[in-house]
């Protein structure tokens, strides 16, 4: 099947404004909430591999500029994963304990166990974005965090980390659309920000962060999608298919390591019901005898 999420290749130069935002990939809508439906079925049943064999666990990393949908994602195609195996971490603003630390101290912490699929809303990677748009460091510090973070993204890998990352790639005209439309919706009213409005005064500045943080932070081990995000149902269908595709390239291992673990405990719980099915032989005088130190 066509790869609907771009994929950036280690060291590719990306430009975004040649990645449109509205792209379907000739995909009718219809057609795509169907199969979207189909891989969350999917996905449930690679997640339960996932769980049970233990071997791996799952990173999700979603960025985007304000309403790309990183919350909408989440709602749709993580709806049907089981809770326990599942976490979603959403930074915000670092602590007093938090900032006392490396950038990357709280990430680690929040990294998924082996069995665990964790997806983090808004990442380590706002602190090469909106740290650096806002001048909140030198250059000098935020310019040695895309090594840093390669490293980091690196060590996960390492220790069986499966890592995607997805840009959300919405356009401004979309991003003011769906604004306006927060403020006539009551039930998205909780949603709204003057510093959305005031953001997006920097938008080209958080664009040029982002094609920097993509060109410099993709590699074999963690790499970035670029998701067209303007249709909803798209960006949905196009996350889902590329995590339902990584995740099926390790069903086979799974399968056999549960397998290979289902023998070895079929064959001890054969053991215990044969020992169980043993009746007790009834005691004996002469055991009494032993057991008291007496004679009969």
């Amino acid at each position: 099947m066509k790869e609907l999420a771009r994929r950036v290749a280690a060291s590719e130069k990306v430009h975004l404004d040649k990645i449109d935002p509205r792209d379907s990939a000739s995909i009718d809508r219809a057609v795509g909430e169907e199969r979207l439906l189909k891989l969350n079925a999917e996905l449930t049943r690679l997640q339960e591999l996932l769980y049970a064999a233990a071997s791996h666990s799952v990173l999700v990393v979603l960025q985007g500029l304000d309403t790309a949908g990183k919350d909408g994602t989440i709602s749709h195609v993580m709806s049907n994963v089981n809770p326990q195996g599942c976490q979603v971490v959403a930074f915000k603003t670092p602590t007093a304990l938090e900032q006392a630390h490396d950038f990357l101290w709280r990430v680690h912490q929040a990294a998924p166990a082996r069995g665990v699929l964790t997806i983090f809303n808004r990442s380590h990677y706002e602190d090469v974005l909106v740290v650096r748009v806002h001048n909140m460091v030198p250059p000098a510090v935020w310019e040695q965090r895309y090594a840093q973070i390669v490293h980091f993204e690196e060590l996960l890998a390492s220790a069986n980390t499966i890592i995607l990352k997805f840009y959300l790639h919405i356009s401004k005209d979309e991003q003011q659309e769906r604004l306006l439309a927060r403020e006539k919706d009551q039930d998205k009213a909780w949603k709204l920000s003057p510093t959305d409005w005031v953001e997006r005064r920097s938008w080209d500045a958080y664009i040029g962060a982002y094609e920097d943080a993509l060109s410099r932070c993709s590699t074999e081990a963690a790499p970035w999608y670029v998701v067209p995000a303007d249709r909803k149902w798209f960006r949905n269908l196009a996350i889902a298919q590329t995590l339902v595709d990584t995740l099926r390239a390790h069903e086979g291992q799974w399968r056999e390591a549960l397998e290979q673990r289902g023998q070895i405990a079929l064959q001890e719980v054969k053991a215990a019901r044969a020992t169980d099915a043993v009746p007790p032989r009834p005691p004996t005088v002469g055991d009494m005898g032993q057991t008291t130190g007496g004679k009969a």
